[in-house]
């Protein structure tokens, strides 16, 4: 791998607010960035905005705003959703700033002085959306394919850069350099483009009629066509010609965006970038369209938009860049929704690392006055031992790859395998003998040890709460190489008494659940078929009793609901099969501090039922007596979580 490295997204077109396409494809470009810098290359991540343009002046002049102050406004945006995901940019650059502007007018001249620019009358079809003319292969149905119109004519004298002639070498370039376009696939479309001429490039507008832009050096009556405006961004935010960070970065430089600009940036750049003598980038990286629930490109038109930074503030921020990340691999069309969100949080980070990390810190706290013992390693550990060790490895050749889901699911793996680890150890049974103590002991740290690593290699995907998991277990941070290294977790560091919920169990607000069916209808009191049923509530048989899943649990947590006297809210765990939360009217016999470390009995697939507003997931087991006291079912040996009760 190259020591520097220069990671782009597109610059975003600010003629409306940021979406959840903008969000996915600057999330992976950053989750890369970090991955880089983990495994200690120098690594520069650039994000920016493109303000310049038809549809900009347009959109501004249905805002009521002049150009200048829609731009200023709608960027700002850009930045504090940046801010609000997380995402460790280097450098943010507008289109508008005088260090991009002067690069611009920079390359124009020495373009047009080398006789590639020339000015001719071009009548063709035009895509206001795409802002430039389309070829009639461009057209399905006779519309432009991305934004679903009908292009118009349009006549009118523009300048032109000769990008024809540039088709042939671009080709065989694309050809003999196989990681140029990734995926593959993307490179033999743009090299089915180049199977024919591509005409040259339409690279100005009359300022007549757009006249938001850049003007010509040479002919201010023209502005400078916004793709060959922006695309000079990459070397502009890198002090082009002659600034440090352009002869650092440049070399090793790879572009992020979306596949709906592939013909841009795979045909366009390279040419431009040719006239100007620059060597090409290393590498362009394509992702796939985000689909909404009705299987199509999502678009604020068709209604089928995702608001990320809605999801953001109802799941965490982290939460909505691991789903992105885990869910959509690289490259290819996926959709994206609500549902499929919380179903991933839950499984991934409050079932399989949020659980074990809970139940980890209350036995430390319980058992080990919250210390990490000095582990005595047998033959029974070095299972996790080598997963652990050999993780990044296989997480690095997946980055590589781009295959950013398949990194997470390796780290996900070996979570699992620690939770399993834990439960087939059975710390809880260790620490009721001072013989098995210093067992229970190197349990627990290898569990932490283990979660150590995960958080170090997680912590691309989950900025925010892979910190957050190391400092409650008074962890160090750490780069990719000390993950290959087991045994750093501090033996003696005192975790602290109280924690923040890691990953508390998200739910679904009642419009995005699914449709509970309709009730049967109860028959009326006294008939013949009524009575008959009567008779027979009080006996169930053995098919019946089947019927009912009961479990043990552990209460890992518990508080009383406010406004309430008689209701308790408590998370449990059942080891390997997650944690619920349940509503339980106990709050008459127990407080809330009794409760956590305790097993009880929980009929653990009892439908789920909002009780004050809260989810509660089953119910579990009391008894009662005459005068309304309540006593907690409990086994009389402490079995492990999840077990099944018959």
């Amino acid at each position: 791998m190259s020591r520097t490295e220069y990671l782009t997204t597109p610059l975003y077109y600010v003629n409306a607010q940021p979406h959840m396409g903008h969000a996915y494809t600057t999330i992976v470009a950053d989750v890369q960035a970090r991955y880089h810098r983990l495994a200690g290359v120098d690594t520069y991540l650039l994000t920016g905005t493109d303000e310049h343009g038809e549809k900009i002046f347009t959109a501004a002049a249905e805002a009521g705003e002049p150009p200048q102050a829609f731009v200023d406004r709608v960027a700002h945006r850009f930045t504090e959703a940046w801010q609000v995901l997380s995402i460790s940019h280097d450098d943010f650059i507008r289109t508008t700033e005088a260090r991009h502007i002067a690069v611009v007018t920079q390359v124009l001249q020495q373009v047009y002085d080398q006789g590639d620019i020339y000015f001719d009358e071009y009548e063709g079809l035009y895509c206001v959306g795409c802002e430039r003319f389309l070829t009639d292969r461009e057209l399905v149905d006779g519309k432009c394919n991305d934004h679903k119109t009908v292009p118009e004519k349009r006549k009118e004298g523009n300048y032109f850069f000769r990008m024809d002639k540039h088709r042939e070498w671009l080709a065989n370039h694309i050809r003999s350099t196989p990681d140029f376009i990734r995926p593959e696939r993307y490179a033999n479309e743009v090299l089915s483009i180049l199977s024919e001429p591509i005409g040259d490039l339409s690279m100005s507008r009359p300022r007549t009629r757009v006249p938001w832009g850049i003007g010509l050096p040479w002919d201010d009556d023209h502005v400078t066509y916004v793709w060959f405006d922006a695309l000079l961004n990459y070397v502009s935010a890198l002090g082009y010609p002659d600034g440090e960070l352009f002869a650092r970065y440049w070399p090793c430089s790879h572009h992020f965006i979306g596949k709906d600009i592939l013909k841009t940036h795979a045909i366009f750049w390279p040419t431009m970038l040719r006239a100007m003598g620059v060597p090409l980038y290393a590498g362009l990286n394509v992702g796939g369209f985000l689909m909404g629930d009705d299987g199509q490109k999502m678009s604020k038109s068709l209604g089928n938009v995702v608001d990320p930074f809605d999801l953001a503030t109802r799941y965490s921020p982290d939460a909505l860049r691991y789903y992105l990340v885990k869910d959509v691999p690289y490259g290819q069309d996926s959709a994206v929704g609500e549902v499929a969100l919380v179903k991933r949080y839950n499984a991934d980070l409050a079932n399989d690392l949020g659980n074990l990390a809970s139940r980890a810190r209350a036995l430390l706290l319980r058992h080990l006055d919250g210390q990490l013992p000095v582990p005595e390693q047998t033959e029974a550990d070095q299972g996790v031992i080598d997963t652990g060790t050999g993780l990044a490895a296989h997480v690095r050749e997946q980055v590589g790859n781009l295959r950013f889901y398949a990194a997470l699911e390796e780290i996900m793996q070996f979570v699992r395998q620690l939770n399993r680890y834990f439960n087939d150890e059975q710390p809880w049974v260790l620490a009721k003998s001072e013989e098995t103590k210093p067992r229970l002991g190197t349990v627990l740290y290898n569990c932490v040890e283990g979660m150590r690593i995960a958080s170090i290699l997680l912590e691309p995907a989950l900025p925010g709460k892979a910190v957050q998991l190391r400092e409650s277990l008074a962890l160090p941070a750490g780069d990719l190489e000390s993950t290959e290294t087991w045994g750093r977790a501090p033996v003696g560091a005192r975790i602290p008494a109280e924690a923040e919920l890691l990953f508390p169990k998200a739910e679904l607000p009642e419009s995005e659940a699914p449709a509970e069916p309709e009730p049967k209808k109860k028959k009326k009191k006294g008939t013949k078929e009524s009575v008959g049923e009567e008779e027979q509530s009080s006996q169930i048989n053995i098919d019946d009793f089947a019927r009912v899943e009961l479990r043990i649990a552990e209460v890992l947590a518990c508080e009383a609901v406010p406004k309430t006297d008689k209701l308790l809210h408590l998370r449990l765990s059942l080891g390997d099969l997650g944690e619920r939360t349940v509503v339980s009217g106990i709050a008459g016999s127990y407080a809330p501090e009794d409760l956590p470390g305790r097993r009880v009995i929980l009929v653990a697939n009892l439908k789920p039922a909002k009780l004050r507003g809260i989810l509660s997931e089953g119910m579990i087991l009391a008894a009662e007596d005459a005068e309304g006291n309540l006593a907690l079912v409990q086994p009389d040996q402490d079995m492990a979580p999840g077990s099944l009760v018959r």
